[in-house]
């Protein structure tokens, strides 16, 4: 049903998708149409959704799709959270390469359906599928952009707000690199309005919560069993939409392009950008301490190394 308001695309329908798509539906400034390779999938939990719209105060504007793209052209955004988690006995490039190809199909139909779209990639491994997404769309580097950065950052966040008994809202902290074991919780940047948080949290706090903040995916998964993380990667995906969507111009940790910038030269890294209508919009150069320099340029040979296997096996 065509109503003359914006259209955003999430591509998978599992935990990650569906909550994401049941969030922007739930921000009411946008149509949503939710898209997974499972017969009935998509169009079983849009429907469900839609239900709850008369209640929560939403329009009832969620379309399923089982592979249909047509449904999605003209989208504004296109978030993609398409992939498989690894299995046991899978190896690291085995997933890899698996993702690659689910990533690499549905970029290429969702980009020609909408051909001015943003892309939000959520897959994992996550920097590498920036680059699959970018491959595959044909977009500018400025239109593919990664959420890993946000979700990170407000582990990190959270787990200084714990520590420090404070608010989260006064946490102001970051993470830069790849998404995985080689992140950078930038800590000479962070700080409790205004303070730093060198100043408030003793050393080998911090030593802990950085390495926390690093392990807070996998801690999700052991406690899980059966699962990993949804509710707060949804929550970063959509705060990205928000501001593509609204041309909020927000400062975010991304996965962005670099080119240079960070001493790093066509890779995409988790580094801050603004983010507007237009996508990535600025890249911000921040100062890091020697230490965080270094561990910042071993996360990059890191995305770097997984990057190269794709290459190698294409």
């Amino acid at each position: 049903m065509a109503t003359g308001r914006r259209k955003i695309t999430v591509i998978g329908a599992g935990n990650v998708g569906a909550t994401t798509a049941q969030r922007l539906a739930e921000r009411d400034y946008a149509d949503v149409v939710l898209v997974d390779v499972v017969d009935g999938l998509a169009e079983g939990k849009a429907l469900d959704m839609n239900s709850a719209g008369p209640v929560v105060g939403y329009e009832p504007s969620i379309t399923g799709s089982t592979n249909d793209y047509s449904l999605t052209a003209g989208s504004d955004v296109i978030v993609i959270t398409s992939g498989l988690a690894r299995k046991p006995g899978m190896s690291r490039d085995d997933l890899l390469l698996k993702n690659t190809e689910i990533v690499g199909s549905v970029t290429k139909a969702a980009a020609e359906a909408s051909p001015d779209a943003i892309i939000v990639v959520v897959s994992n491994p996550l920097d590498a599928m920036c680059h699959v997404a970018l491959d595959k769309s044909g977009f500018p580097s400025e239109r593919v952009v990664g959420m890993a950065g946000v979700l990170d950052s407000a582990r990190f966040r959270a787990f200084l707000a714990w520590e420090a008994g404070v608010s989260v809202r006064d946490v102001t902290g970051f993470v830069m690199g790849g998404h995985g074991d080689t992140m950078v919780p930038v800590v000479s940047n962070t700080n409790i309005a205004g303070i730093p948080v060198t100043e408030l949290i003793p050393q080998d706090r911090l030593d802990s919560i950085v390495q926390r903040t690093r392990d807070g995916g996998a801690e999700v998964v052991k406690l899980l069993k059966t699962g990993s993380a949804y509710y707060a990667p949804s929550a970063g995906a959509v705060e990205m939409v928000d501001s593509i969507i609204l041309d909020q111009k927000r400062v975010l940790p991304c996965a962005a392009y670099l080119t240079g910038q960070y001493d790093v030269d066509g890779l995409y890294l988790g580094v801050p950008v603004t983010l507007g209508a237009k996508g990535v919009e600025k890249i911000h150069e921040v100062s890091l301490t020697e230490d965080e320099k270094s561990q910042l340029e071993h996360s990059a040979n890191a995305v770097r190394e997984l990057v190269d296997v794709m290459a190698a096996k294409a």
